[in-house]
């Protein structure tokens, strides 16, 4: 079993990662050999995330947990792109209502200004990119990008997941990620799907030998 520590202090998104882990190990047996760790244990604080992309901003977690712990380390960056806010809230969807901002208060700040454009297309898509390390220093990082194409509802649906989840309607599945069975969730995911290409890429990765 390999220890990969997640680079997040977000419960919700480390929750995310072990329930994806579980789900998709059936259709992706490496995972069975992967243990995901939370950087808590460590105490590692957060980076300054300084880069203006998911990509670059996952590297620069994923480079600072590493340093941190002595691991290997996957750094996560995602949000919500939404197609009549220019792409906004982008990689600010964590703090779009402001840098202590709740869920519910970003999710009310894109209620309204999506209300000022009301006669716009409600598209939009959530993008995870994942970047995975073998040390701080790993000069050939994996850093790969999942996308999960959908709508903006008007108000908020259901009480699962986090983040917009609520409001974020998939119309695959006629309904928001907030109604969803959490295991349909973490199967098509934007982060189950950058996930599962990390997969793929890492089983190319002598990972028993990556810490």
């Amino acid at each position: 079993m390999t220890d990969i520590v997640i680079a997040t202090n977000n419960d919700g998104k480390m929750a995310e990662f072990e329930e994806m882990r579980h789900v998709l190990a059936d259709s992706h047996p490496a995972l069975r050999q992967l243990r995901f760790v939370s950087q808590r244990q460590w105490s590692v604080p957060s980076p300054v995330e300084d880069d203006d992309t998911f990509r670059g901003n996952a590297l620069i977690k994923a480079r600072h947990t590493a340093a941190r712990t002595g691991h290997p380390a996957i750094g996560d960056d995602s949000g919500l792109v939404v197609d009549a806010l220019d792409g906004r809230p982008g990689i600010y969807s964590s703090r779009f209502a402001g840098e202590d901002a709740t869920d519910a208060e970003n999710n009310a700040r894109l209620v309204e200004e999506l209300a000022e454009h009301p006669d716009a297309p409600r598209t939009a898509r959530f993008v995870c990119a994942l970047a995975f390390v073998r040390d701080a220093d790993d000069p050939r990082p994996t850093v790969v990008e999942g996308a999960w194409e959908g709508e903006v509802l008007d108000a908020p649906r259901g009480e699962r997941g986090f983040g917009y989840d609520p409001l974020f309607f998939s119309p695959e599945h006629g309904m928001s990620v907030g109604e969803m069975d959490p295991d349909e969730k973490h199967r098509v995911s934007h982060r189950a799907r950058a996930l599962k290409i990390l997969i793929e890429r890492l089983a190319e990765i002598d990972l028993a030998h990556a810490s």
